[in-house]
């Protein structure tokens, strides 16, 4: 959703900013609404030529425990997501592609102008060693597709999206279209 022209910022954060704005409701008396921004952000599901799909197992300074993701990160002022995404996915694994496709862009949530770019990334090979954040570990895993499909069902799994579009494919019996158009050539 996008935050209407009329809306003002009131608060600047580093991740999010707030924005609020007077709306007429249906019985003519006048409430405040809000809504949150932030930065684009891309996810890449990345796959190499032996058919391996490569996610992160990663530590962060504000979660106690690991986690398992596809590579991605935010879009930077000015860049285009699949600037971003070809980045992140070097920063963080160390393995670059040229085969992208654009899966989908979604609105996340209602209340807040964030777009996020799913991107797969083929044929991936490494090329240099990883350049992460301070507050980034990273392990690259090399998953087969069933291995895949195990760790997206994880509580500890956090491209949640990602994972719903695949209980989704399988449900409507496309999970196997899916599944070669992220090796095909």
């Amino acid at each position: 959703m996008k935050i209407p022209d009329k809306a003002k910022k009131v608060f600047t954060g580093v991740l999010f900013d707030v924005y609020q704005w007077k709306q007429k409701m249906f019985d003519n008396s006048i409430e405040t609404f809000e809504m949150l921004k932030r930065a684009d952000t891309v996810q890449i599901i990345a796959t190499t030529p032996d058919k391996k799909i490569l996610i992160a197992r990663q530590i962060q300074p504000n979660y106690k425990k690991y986690f398992y993701s596809v590579f991605g990160g935010r879009v930077d002022k000015g860049e285009k997501p699949l600037v971003a995404a070809k980045r992140e996915l070097l920063e963080e694994s160390g393995y670059e592609s040229d085969d992208w496709e654009l899966i989908n862009t979604k609105a996340l949530y209602h209340k807040m102008e964030w777009n996020m770019f799913n991107y797969i990334a083929r044929n991936c090979h490494q090329t240099k060693k990883q350049t992460l954040d301070k507050g980034e570990k990273i392990k690259v895993l090399k998953l087969n597709f069933t291995e895949f499909k195990k760790i997206i069902l994880l509580e500890n799994f956090r491209s949640q999206d990602i994972a719903l579009d695949i209980l989704g494919f399988t449900q409507q019996g496309k999970l196997s279209q899916f599944k070669q158009k992220l090796f095909q050539k």
